[in-house]
C-alpha cells in the first residue's frame, strides 16, 4: 500500500484463505492489496495505464489473476466534510505516523484535488482505494463479482449539528486520553498499541471496550481496563463515567497477552463491572467478591460448577488506590483470582472470610497478584 511503483522479481502467489466461488475483485494481504481478474484487470489497463500496475499471480483457481499496485497518491480527503477524521499525535508513539491519519470515518474528499487521476490512495489514509465513476460505471456494466462500492464525494451525509456533536466527543475524547495515558505510563512500561476488540459496544460509558498491557519490575505484567472512566457518550459532558478502572497484575509469564488467561478474566469481570450498577456502587469505596463463567479458563481455577472466582478492591501497597482525571477522582480497583478452595472459603465464611483471606495473601507475601500455580491459602 505505498501507492508508488513497485519491482518484482519472479512469480507472485497467493493462497485461497476461504474456498468458495470465484471472484473477479478480492482483497489480500489483510484487505490492503487487490487482486483480480482478468476482465477487471484489462478494464484497468484501458482506462487508467497511468495509475496502476499489473502483475500476474498464481491462485489455487482457474485464472488467470493480477495483483494490483495502485501507484497514484492523492492529497484529497476533506477532514470538514467527513464524518470524523483522528490523526497520529506525538504523545501516540509512533513518530513515523505523526501527522497522518488514525481513522478515517464517513470519508469525503475535495474532487478539486484530483486532477487527472483515475485510479489512486488517499494521502494519509492508504487503505482506501479510490476510483473514477466512469471505472465504476464500467465495472458494473462487465457485471464483475467481489466489490463494493461507497460514494465519497457530494454533500456529507452527517447534519451540522451532527457534526458539531461529534467535534465534541471527539475532544472529550482527546482530554480523557490525554490524563489516561500518562498514569499508565506512571506503572511502567505501556504498549503502546492498546487492546481493542473486533465488535465493540456493551455497556460501557464511550462504547469503546479496551484494555491495555503495562510491563513492570520482575517481569510483571499489569493489564487495565481503559475505559470504564469514559465520558457517557449519549450525554456529551465532561465525566469520568463509572469513576473506575480494573487493573490485573501476574507475575507468571504470559507467551501472548491478548490470549491469556489474565485478559479474558478481566475482560469477563469488567462486562460484569459495566452491566450491573449494584456492582459499581460497591466498588467505589469497598470490596467484592465475583463468579464469572471458567470457559477456556485454566482448569486449576475452575470451580466444579464451572465458574472462576475473583476478589476485586483489594488494597496494595505497590499500586495507587486512583487517580485524577480533568472530571473528578478514578478508583483503580484491582483483580485478584481465587484457587476454588479460596472462593469456598469466601462464601462459606462471609465478610470474615473475606478479611482472613486478606491477611493470609498478605503473610504470604501474594498482595494482589494472581496466579494459577501456587498453593491455596484457604
Amino acid at each position: 500500500m505505498r501507492a508508488a511503483p513497485a519491482l518484482v522479481e519472479g512469480r507472485l502467489r497467493v493462497p485461497v484463505d476461504q474456498p468458495g466461488e470465484p471472484l473477479d475483485f478480492s482483497l489480500a494481504d489483510m484487505g490492503a492489496v487487490p487482486v483480480v481478474s482478468e476482465k477487471v484487470a484489462t478494464l484497468l489497463v484501458q482506462m487508467a495505464p497511468n495509475d496502476v500496475q499489473l502483475f500476474p499471480v498464481d491462485v489455487d483457481t482457474p485464472g488467470p489473476y493480477f495483483v494490483v499496485n495502485v501507484i497514484r497518491l492523492v492529497k484529497c480527503i476533506d477532514d470538514q466534510a467527513s464524518e470524523e477524521v483522528r490523526y497520529w499525535m506525538p504523545e501516540h508513539g509512533r513518530p513515523d505516523r505523526v501527522g497522518t491519519y488514525s481513522s478515517v470515518s464517513g470519508m469525503r474528499i475535495d474532487p478539486k484535488t484530483v486532477g487527472d487521476a483515475k485510479v489512486f490512495r488517499t494521502w494519509g489514509w492508504h487503505i482506501a482505494l479510490i476510483i473514477a465513476e466512469d471505472i465504476k460505471d464500467a465495472l458494473e456494466r462487465a457485471g464483475i463479482t467481489g466489490a463494493r462500492f461507497t460514494e465519497v464525494t457530494g454533500p456529507s451525509p452527517i447534519s451540522p449539528k451532527e457534526r458539531e456533536r461529534n467535534r465534541r466527543l471527539i475532544e472529550l475524547r482527546k482530554q480523557t486520553d490525554a490524563a489516561r495515558g500518562p498514569f499508565w505510563r506512571t506503572l511502567g512500561r505501556l504498549d503502546e498499541e492498546a487492546i481493542i476488540p473486533i465488535v465493540v459496544g456493551g455497556a460501557w460509558p464511550a462504547r469503546r471496550q479496551v484494555w491495555r498491557i503495562i510491563h513492570r519490575a520482575e517481569g510483571r505484567t499489569l493489564l487495565v481496563t481503559d475505559g470504564l472512566s469514559d465520558f457517557f457518550v449519549d450525554r456529551v459532558e465532561p465525566s469520568v463515567g463509572f469513576g473506575l478502572e480494573l487493573a490485573l497484575e501476574t507475575d507468571e509469564p504470559l507467551k501472548d497477552v491478548e490470549k491469556s488467561w489474565p485478559l479474558l478474566l478481566l475482560e469477563r469481570v469488567a462486562d460484569e463491572v459495566a452491566e450491573h450498577e449494584r456492582v459499581r456502587e460497591r466498588l467505589r469505596t469497598g470490596f467484592l467478591s465475583m463468579e464469572v463463567s471458567g470457559k477456556d479458563m485454566p482448569e486449576p481455577l475452575v470451580t466444579r460448577e464451572g465458574r472462576v472466582g475473583v476478589l476485586l478492591g483489594m488494597e496494595s501497597s505497590e499500586l495507587p488506590r486512583g487517580f485524577a482525571m480533568p472530571a473528578g477522582e478514578v478508583r483503580l480497583v484491582t483483580v485478584k483470582v481465587l484457587l476454588p478452595t479460596e472462593l469456598a472459603y469466601l462464601l462459606a465464611h462471609g465478610r470474615t472470610g473475606r478479611d482472613e483471606l486478606l491477611r493470609r495473601f498478605d503473610q504470604e507475601g501474594q498482595g494482589h497478584l494472581s496466579r494459577i500455580w501456587r498453593s491455596p491459602v484457604a
